[in-house]
């Protein structure tokens, strides 16, 4: 059921903060976390941890491929390893181990991606990552999440650790809205609704979360009825949402920060083919972006209110 009908969406912090607050929360109940770096603790939060629990923090320099392998050694001893660095580097430059030592022989590694997304701004599309979520969801049995605000990251972090095999958490540099209240529960593969609707269901993740529920207002005062809902879980996904929201609404748009291909669209879409097909729009990336503040980013490459709000009303054209 939805949790609000009216959100204020006050600034919060980034969820890179949220994973680091949650991770010490981890270490000081579980002696088995740890946490692994490569040279971006202070970027990923994880320098929290290493202050609290020197003894259990790894810097493994900027040597990501070792340092998923370390993970994945950790994780075979009984340990709860969470390995950080910027998506895109713990993802791409990570890849051969992530396959070989992690999801082959299945292991017990947590892999936090930061910075992920074009919303890192000035550092530019080297560092942007967006195609983490494919990569990640191409592993034979890696659970895949993407919170929306600290609140999400807080509880999703402690699920991720409690879960047995191997997980990646995408987080982001820039502070976000807060879409949940305290107390808020998250399971894996269970996605929330947060605003009820009946003409079309506006699915996101991630930064676009927001950015749904303010299109959703929009439409509401234009007399059409969107259904939000945030899969924050993006493998493996809430297939029963994505069924109920095709027979009560059917029609459907996908906002992420994310490339197109292999997104959480096309797995929606692939899960809609598979229910009840409806018509559907996509809001997200066709390539790499430029460098730029994050607000500039997001205006420029059609990641706004404004956009989901456009492709919803192509949506409903077609399902006309």
């Amino acid at each position: 059921m939805p949790t609000k009908t009216k959100f204020e969406l006050k600034m919060g912090s980034a969820t890179r903060e949220a994973f680091g607050h949650a991770l010490v929360d981890l270490g000081r109940v579980n002696p088995a976390v740890c946490a692994l770096d490569g040279d971006l603790s202070k970027s990923t939060m994880t320098a929290y941890f290493a202050k609290e629990f020197p003894e259990r923090f790894f810097e493994c320099g900027i040597a990501e491929a070792n340092m998923i392998a370390i993970g994945a050694g950790l994780a075979t001893v009984g340990k709860i390893p969470f390995a950080s660095s910027f998506s895109a580097f713990a993802v791409n430059k990570g890849f051969e181990q992530l396959r070989v030592t992690v999801a082959y022989p299945n292991v017990n590694l947590k892999v936090v991606g930061t910075h992920s997304g074009i919303s890192i701004g000035e550092d530019g599309p080297s560092q942007m990552s967006v195609e983490d979520l494919a990569l990640a969801c191409a592993l034979p049995g890696f659970v895949v999440i993407s919170p929306a605000d600290e609140i999400a990251m807080g509880v999703l972090v402690k699920r991720s650790a409690e879960h047995v095999g191997p997980v990646f958490i995408r987080a982001g540099r820039v502070k976000v809205p807060i879409v949940y209240s305290t107390g808020q529960d998250f399971a894996i593969g269970k996605s929330i609704e947060l605003i009820e609707g009946s003409d079309v269901t506006l699915i996101a993740h991630g930064l676009l979360v927001p950015e749904a529920i303010r299109a959703a207002e929009t439409l509401d005062g234009a007399g059409v009825s969107a259904r939000v809902i945030d899969m924050h879980t993006i493998k493996p996904l809430d297939m029963d949402a994505i069924a109920r929201a095709c027979r009560e609404t059917g029609a459907i748009v996908v906002a992420e920060e994310h490339l197109f291909d292999g997104g959480l669209g096309a797995r929606v879409a692939q899960a809609v083919s598979q229910t009840q097909p409806v018509p559907m729009e996509f809001v997200g990336l066709n390539g790499y972006a430029e460098s730029g503040t994050p607000d500039q980013l997001l205006d420029k490459y059609g990641l706004r209110a404004t956009n989901i709000v456009s492709a919803a009303q192509r949506v409903l054209a077609r399902k006309r």
